[in-house]
């Protein structure tokens, strides 16, 4: 199958594991969260790990593993306690920067570069971002940078705002270690490895979080499911394509997550919402060409 349709898979599923996550994991702790969104797909992956044949891996491979797996947690934590606090609508738009700090990242990293065309993409992100927070600019007298400052002081913002740096290393990382072997390989023994990473990490001085994963079995489940088939369509797709090039189609995934809030959340969503964000959609399409 082609990158492209690959990357929509992986656009549509971790939008749907965010909303069923907003709508059945309401009151859990960070932790706790982050447990169930790794734990849960690593235990739904492990039997496809174990039929696999184990390749030989260089030290190379275990040099990009070791920089991915701690910031890959830390961008989830920050991921989960944003989507659970704060709307759907005015949080996931700001992955959208993930490609454009991926025109850094990837540079230094991969040797990757951006054309205009993908600079233009750049500046339809930022204009998606002030659109999202005109609200605040509004009053007795408007304020034109009135929408950039509430992206630090709301917090939900923020924190997306900070997943999508740690994201834009992630990704990267990640395709640098798939250098090394297959992407079903990588992307089974990538989530095991963190699932029951995060397992030991968060137990310490816990009273057993693992319990956490049985108290909601069904919706645990499927969020699970939904993170298992986003992480292999999101590395067999990275294969084959430049990382900003597949990341800023996979942010396609906020338009959905922004269908969700209104549809299974009944949130009010102004007009200026969804033309900000499908402006930053555009944006990274341009940063795609």
């Amino acid at each position: 199958m082609d990158w492209l349709p690959l990357t929509f898979i992986s656009a549509f599923c971790i939008a749907t594991a965010d909303a069923l996550t907003r709508k059945y994991l309401q009151g859990y702790r960070a932790r706790e969260l982050v447990i169930v969104r790794f734990a849960m797909p690593g235990i739904l992956l492990l039997p496809v790990l174990a039929l696999q044949p184990i390749p030989e891996l260089e030290i190379g491979f275990w040099y990009w593993a070791a920089a991915l797996v701690p910031l890959e947690v830390m961008a989830m934590l920050l991921y989960v306690q944003a989507i659970r606090d704060t709307s759907l609508t005015l949080t996931l738009p700001y992955l959208s920067f993930t490609p454009v700090f991926n025109t850094v990242t990837g540079y230094v990293l991969l040797g990757e570069t951006v054309t205009l065309t993908g600079f233009s993409g750049i500046m339809l992100v930022v204009l998606g971002a002030w659109l999202l927070n005109i609200e605040h600019a509004r009053g007795e007298r408007f304020d034109v940078l009135a929408p950039f400052r509430a992206i630090v002081t709301e917090r939900g913002s923020r924190l997306m705002l900070m997943t999508a740096a740690l994201y834009s290393l992630t990704s990267v990382l990640g395709k640098g270690a798939l250098a090394y072997t297959t992407p079903l390989f990588f992307g089974t023994l990538y989530y095991v490895v963190i699932g029951f990473a995060v397992i030991v990490v968060f137990s310490i001085g816990a009273s057993t979080p693992v319990h956490i994963l049985w108290r909601r079995p069904v919706a645990h489940l499927a969020i699970g499911l939904f993170m298992s088939i986003m992480v292999l369509s999101h590395f067999f797709a990275i294969q084959h394509i430049e990382v900003a090039y597949m990341i800023a189609v996979k942010r396609s995934s906020l338009l959905f997550g922004m269908l969700y809030s209104v549809l299974l959340f009944h949130e009010r969503a102004r007009a200026e919402h969804f033309l900000a964000g499908a402006m930053m959609v555009a944006g990274v399409y341009l940063i795609a060409l």
